[in-house]
Order: C-alpha cells, then sequence, then structure tokens
C-alpha cells in the first residue's frame, strides 16, 4: 500500500490519478496516523516552501516524516516535496525537514554563483518538459526508460545537495538542474513523473510494483 501526504500543498489528484490508472492501492490522507501502516510513501508538493512548511508543522507531518525516513521506509518527493526534504530554502528563508542535507537555491543565485549570466534569457519558472542525462550510476526507478526522455517541469528553484554523488539524473537549462536524487530510502524527483507521459508513469510504475494487481483503494 502507498500512502500519499495531504498537507494542503500537493499535486494530489494528479498523482492519485496515475495511482489509479497504475491500478495501485493507495491512502490518502491528511492523518499522520493513517498512513503508519503504508508501505512507501509519496511527498507531493507545489507552491511555497514556507507555506508548506508551515502546514507540514500544523499537521503533524514534519515529525512523521522524520520519522518514517530515519526507520528506512521508501519516500518519493515530487516537485516541491523533492526540495523541502533538504536542511532549508532560500524561498521564504525557511528551515526545512533536513531529511537530506542540501539547500534550495533559486535559479538567478545559482546563474550568479556559477560566474555567468542568463545570455539566452531563460525563462524563470523553468516550465515545460526538459530531457533527462542520467549520472552516477542512474536509479532503479528509472529502469526501462531511456537517457534523454523528456519529463515536465516547473520550478524556481534547485536542488542544491552537499553530497553530487546522490545526484542520479539531471537536466541542463542554462545551468545542471539535479532531477533526480536519491539518498538511502529517499528518492526525489524534481520534475512531475504523474504529469510526464509513460515515461512519468513508468517511474510510478517501478516504485509500486509490488502492489501493482491489488485492488486500488482510495480515502
Amino acid at each position: 500500500m502507498t500512502g500519499i501526504v495531504d498537507y494542503n500543498a500537493g499535486n494530489i489528484c494528479s498523482v492519485e490519478r496515475s495511482l489509479s490508472a497504475l491500478q495501485a492501492p493507495y491512502l490518502l490522507s491528511k492523518n499522520p496516523s493513517d498512513l503508519t501502516e503504508c508501505d512507501r510513501l509519496i511527498f507531493p508538493g507545489v507552491g511555497d516552501a514556507a507555506y508548506a512548511m508551515e502546514q507540514l508543522n500544523k499537521t503533524g507531518f514534519d515529525l512523521f516524516l522524520k520519522e518514517w525516513a530515519h526507520a528506512g521506509k521508501p519516500l518519493m518527493g515530487i516537485c516541491l516535496g523533492s526540495q523541502i526534504i533538504f536542511d532549508s530554502s532560500e524561498e521564504g528563508n525557511v528551515t526545512c525537514l533536513g531529511l537530506v542535507p542540501g539547500t534550495i537555491k533559486h535559479f538567478d543565485s545559482l546563474i550568479k554563483q556559477s560566474g555567468t549570466s542568463n545570455t539566452v534569457e531563460l525563462k524563470i519558472p523553468h516550465m515545460g518538459w526538459n530531457d533527462l542525462v542520467y549520472s552516477n550510476g542512474g536509479s532503479s526507478l528509472l529502469d526501462g526508460i531511456p537517457e534523454h526522455s523528456d519529463f515536465y517541469f516547473v520550478h524556481s528553484y534547485v536542488i542544491q545537495p552537499v553530497d553530487s554523488s546522490i545526484i542520479k539524473a539531471y537536466c541542463n537549462y542554462g545551468i545542471q538542474v539535479p532531477a533526480v536524487i536519491e539518498y538511502n530510502n529517499i528518492s526525489a524527483f524534481q520534475f512531475h513523473p504523474e504529469k510526464s507521459g509513460e515515461s512519468g508513469m513508468r517511474i510510478l510504475r517501478n516504485y509500486v510494483q509490488n502492489d501493482i494487481s491489488q485492488e486500488v483503494v482510495a480515502c
């Protein structure tokens, strides 16, 4: 059973539709205690990091996610959920969950840091389809997906892990953008697998494959 974390800041419906299409059982809940018996979690998210952290703190999901991760259980972050698992974010200068060492920085900060200018006037947020380059051995969640497949991105802030070896795929958008990370039992996707066609569905299928033939449960 896959649990979906509902903390009032997520792209919930599209994740639900994708799991339903895969006929993979899931449980959606705003209550952390409802998800304790799940085998794995999906932690989605869109919007503002500071607001998301406020909601996590209010609902108790902050402590729940820390306990879940420290227990070694599978956790998948998507979009904003791939960012606020890190230590802190420039978006609102907020302290985040601290599950993965690193920070989240705005595109502009990284472009300035690189010493280059936005010579091609890249639009920010980075919105639309971009292809992936695999790195550091790739990921088992990318099995069956050819390198340079396209995925759908919408973001203005960029994952900056302390340890670059956890980056399993990246895309290029003016700078090198970490797109897939794996850290122990945690995987995170800056793009939206649930909005990325068959390649995105393959990622989700790989994640929930042990449950794929069971009855769908939605709450």
